[in-house]
């Protein structure tokens, strides 16, 4: 049953085989993911089985026999050492982490309200979210106060002349400047004719109303 409650927030570093076979865990919090890891408890059989058949690839003969039947041994073994080694790590790690009664996750001492016995998910710190909540309505309003310059500035602006934003000569973005920054084509052009005052469309060369030609 403990190994279900840390079912979802521990790895398992432990490596069966081998010189370095042995047992470690690591938890972590299920806020800030801050990680907690349990020493590296050496799995005796499973590093004896390794030492073994390092020497029997060089000897080979009757020490090979032996390192696999040690192997078989330790592969025999492993499952109730690590579960053994496990349960002691539960208990190391309990120590260093806090159940919420709220949302029932495991976090450490940084993300635990002591207050409350909750997590700071749960139980936020009040002052903390005093000064949050301050900064978000100071953004907010000077977004609003920066949105109305934005309106006074806007209405300054000439919105009724058309600007060619891509120069047809060479196809790059102008952002309506009077001559193509790339190729220095010629890009202002009249709005309107000056002949009936009609509106004109991009690029056209005489007034679709009255024939008058437009000036390039």
């Amino acid at each position: 049953m403990d190994e279900l409650k840390f079912a979802d927030n521990y790895n398992d570093l432990s490596r069966e085989s081998g010189v370095d076979s042995g047992f470690q865990f690591e938890f972590y919090c299920e806020r800030c993911n801050d990680t907690w890891r349990t020493d590296f408890v050496p799995y005796r059989s499973g590093q004896a089985s390794g030492w073994l058949g390092k020497i029997s690839d060089v000897f080979g003969g009757v020490l090979g026999e032996v390192g696999n039947t040690v192997e078989g041994l330790a592969q025999a073994g492993w499952r109730k050492s690590r579960d053994s080694a496990f349960k002691e790590a539960l208990a190391s790690a309990k120590k260093h982490f806090n159940r919420c009664a709220r949302c029932y996750q495991y976090v450490c001492d940084k993300c635990w309200n002591t207050d409350t016995g909750l997590c700071m998910n749960c139980a936020p710190d009040v002052q903390a979210e005093i000064e949050s909540a301050r900064v978000q309505g100071e953004i907010y309003g000077a977004g609003e106060k920066a949105a109305l310059d934005g309106i006074r500035r806007g209405k300054k602006r000439d919105v009724t002349e058309q600007k060619q934003l891509v120069c047809p000569q060479c196809g790059e973005a102008n952002k309506g400047a009077k001559f193509c920054p790339s190729c220095g084509h010629k890009l202002a052009m009249e709005s309107h004719c000056i002949a009936c005052g009609s509106s004109l469309q991009p690029g056209a060369k005489f007034c679709p109303e009255c024939g008058q030609k437009i000036s390039p």
